[in-house]
C-alpha cells in the first residue's frame, strides 16, 4: 500500500490515484474545495471509498446526516496518533472490501 499526499482537493480530484485510492484522509477547512464538498463530489461521481476528516472547527464543519456516506471518523485537532491508525486500520478494510482488493 501505497501513501500520497496532495496540495488541495482539486490536485487530488485532478491525479490518477483517484480511482486507486483506498482510503481518504482529509482535512475539512482546506483552501478551495473544504473536505465535504470533496466527498460530495466524490459520491456523485462514483468513488465510494471510506473518508477520515480532521478539523480543528468540528462547529463549522458543513455536513448533513444524510450525506455522511462513507465516514469513518471525524476527527478533532488535536486528536491522538492512535486513533488516527486506529480509524485508518478499519478505514483500510473497508475500503479493500468495497474495492475487492483484499
Amino acid at each position: 500500500m501505497v501513501a500520497c499526499t496532495f496540495e488541495s482537493a482539486e490536485d487530488f480530484l485532478n491525479s490518477r490515484s483517484v480511482d486507486e485510492t483506498t482510503c481518504l484522509i482529509t482535512d475539512e477547512q482546506m483552501p478551495g474545495m473544504k473536505g465535504h464538498e470533496l466527498q460530495r463530489h466524490l459520491r456523485a461521481h462514483g468513488h465510494g471509498m471510506p473518508i477520515i476528516f480532521i478539523t480543528a472547527f468540528p462547529e463549522k464543519c458543513g455536513y448533513d446526516r444524510n450525506e455522511q456516506s462513507g465516514m469513518i471518523a471525524l476527527l478533532e485537532k488535536p486528536f491522538d496518533g492512535g486513533t488516527l491508525v486506529n480509524y485508518l486500520r478499519d478505514a483500510v478494510a473497508a475500503g479493500c472490501r468495497a474495492a475487492g482488493r483484499c
